[in-house]
């Protein structure tokens, strides 16, 4: 019996994780569901957008009208998932890093804006302000993008790969961001916090976190104004 209670737990664990998180526009109700780490899916006026399809499963999930990539890494950038992804017409935008690698991608550059269809996308950047401990620099300055998609009046951030950097911190006007954190690769969660801090944006959801522990971000905004949602990014 207690076996079979936790089976269902965990399976009620799994659908919270895979459920959309809807929002309110003004062009209609945006759905957006996590897939794993910094994958996820955008439902809005009829098309699919695709943010980093990489990791996680993908079975069953519809094909995309358009697909955004962060940067070069494994856990952001897949060919072979995106060709399986896309179909004729499917608009993929990516920095050149990227579109080197993935066949039929646009280039869109830090600081660059494009419209596909009914959301306009902003290329932020997304880079190392140092060394990690070992060295090495894993994102450096240009080569990813982080991103800022607008729908009916909303704007949505997705970080990336980055630290707090002055381009993040001078952001304004949002009202959900995905913010990463995770060593050596990004930032601790308490580094994340301040950041988030600085822009202040209405709801944060920490994404991108293999490794550290959201509850320390979480307690380091509260008091903030910001509405922090913790979801499981990386259930079984």
């Amino acid at each position: 019996m207690r076996r079979l209670a936790l089976a269902f737990a965990l399976a009620a664990t799994a659908a919270l994780a895979a459920a959309p998180e809807e929002f309110s526009t003004s062009a209609g109700t945006l759905r957006l569901t996590p897939i794993q780490h910094a994958s996820l899916m955008i439902k809005a006026g009829e098309k699919v957008m695709y943010v980093d399809p990489a990791q996680g499963s993908y079975d069953g999930l519809p094909p995309a009208d358009y697909i955004l990539i962060t940067d070069i890494h494994g856990d952001h950038m897949v060919p072979a998932l995106v060709d399986k992804l896309k179909k004729p017409g499917t608009v993929i935008l990516a920095p050149k890093a990227v579109a080197e690698k993935v066949t039929g991608a646009t280039v869109i550059s830090n600081g660059e804006t494009k419209t596909i269809g009914d959301f306009k996308v902003d290329a932020i950047p997304m880079y190392n302000l140092k060394p990690a401990d070992n060295g090495q620099i894993y994102h450096e300055k240009g080569r990813g993008n982080g991103y800022i998609v607008t729908y009916g009046g909303k704007r949505f951030y997705f970080s990336g790969d980055t630290e707090g950097i002055p381009e993040m911190k001078a952001l304004r006007n949002i009202d959900v961001a995905f913010v990463c954190m995770n060593l050596p690769f990004t930032m601790t969660a308490q580094d994340a916090a301040v950041a988030v801090r600085a822009f202040h944006p209405a709801i944060v959801y920490p994404y991108h976190y293999r490794g550290q522990d959201t509850a320390v971000f979480a307690k380091a905004l509260e008091g903030s104004g910001i509405d922090v949602r913790l979801r499981d990014w990386y259930a079984k």
